[in-house]
């Protein structure tokens, strides 16, 4: 039996619901998000929009038989239109839309590549938000998608549980580089560590600089002086329906890389062959190491108070940063 989770389920904040690229104009997906259907949708002109996907006229399921045409969803059942500010635009039987025939939106934007919503438990608009990052001169992101139990905290606070790096990960030498700060929504820490790099097959150092804004999105800076390869990782934990998350991974690689520090046969082949090839091998990496965790996330209860040792990192700093995201009485059971 697995030990229910103890953490209420939905914090405030920016949450990701899928990539840009994989949200063509005129697409629409059907999605679970903080115990809520929904569907998200691209108009015609191309933006973007998340909406409650039950029709507010007589319930039809939107996401089953809707459709975009150009800038509203039409819904399948009688063919009523909402926009992306949930206003009815149409309705066809040439009469004026009921005033209170209104389809629920979400604060959504699109950032780097991500398409983010936004979850307040209380229905306030975002005070705060994820900021862009400049792209140019970092490979497309390649990504991978689970569903899991588990909770954006659990998964977050992995970033600042340093005592776990060797116990699962097999790092050594861990050294902290920058202590945990917080400004609000953001927090930052960074550290250093020896780690076994498979596609070298030697153990190498790397550094790591973590910006985590929320519980739903950390950015991670990973450079491996050696060979000067620079990374942007990606850990984005998505609550769906209370016990569950979609985890998405994503790397993007630095194109400035110089394939020949790591060995110089690869530094006589074009780099817009070498670099995919690193890019993909480090990602595999990252990959292997997320998926460690996921026996202890799957299983674990939460304990707090924690019963913290020296060596274990900045927890309890982290986990009082965290109450923020959690109103009311529920604040106090993190």
């Amino acid at each position: 039996m697995i030990t229910p989770q103890l953490l209420p389920p939905f914090p405030n904040g920016w949450y990701c619901l899928g990539l840009s690229r994989e949200l063509q104009a005129g697409g629409l997906r059907t999605l679970n998000f903080m115990g809520q259907e929904l569907i998200l949708f691209r108009t015609q002109p191309g933006e973007v929009c998340v909406m409650d996907a039950y029709c507010p006229h007589l319930g039809a399921h939107l996401g089953y038989g809707g459709t975009i045409q150009g800038e509203v969803v039409r819904c399948p059942f009688h063919g009523f239109c909402y926009d992306t500010q949930g206003n009815c635009t149409f309705v066809p039987y040439g009469t004026k839309a009921p005033p209170k025939a209104r389809a629920r939106v979400w604060p959504v934007r699109e950032a780097h590549g991500l398409i983010l919503a936004y979850y307040d438990a209380e229905g306030q608009a975002p005070q705060w938000r994820v900021p862009d990052v400049d792209t140019a001169g970092w490979s497309q992101l390649i990504v991978k998608t689970w569903s899991l139990r588990g909770h954006p905290q659990e998964t977050t606070e992995n970033s600042v549980d340093t005592g776990h790096f060797s116990a699962i990960h097999g790092y050594t030498s861990v050294a902290m580089m920058k202590a945990l700060e917080s400004d609000g929504p953001y927090l930052n820490i960074r550290y250093a560590a020896d780690r076994p790099a498979g596609l070298f097959g030697q153990t190498v150092r790397a550094e790591f600089g973590i910006h985590v804004y929320g519980l739903g999105y950390s950015l991670v800076e990973a450079f491996v002086p050696r060979f000067e390869i620079r990374s942007r990782l990606f850990v984005l934990a998505t609550p769906t329906d209370g016990e569950h998350i979609t985890l998405r991974v994503a790397l993007s690689l630095c194109q400035a890389t110089r394939p020949g520090r790591i060995h110089p046969l690869l530094g006589l082949a074009p780099p817009s062959i070498i670099n995919p090839l690193i890019a993909r091998a480090a990602f595999a990496g990252f990959v292997h190491d997320v998926q460690q965790d996921f026996v202890i996330w799957q299983h674990k209860r939460y304990v707090q108070p924690p019963i913290l040792a020296q060596g274990d990192g900045p927890v309890g700093k982290y986990r009082q940063w965290a109450k923020q995201f959690y109103g009311g009485a529920d604040a106090a059971r993190v």
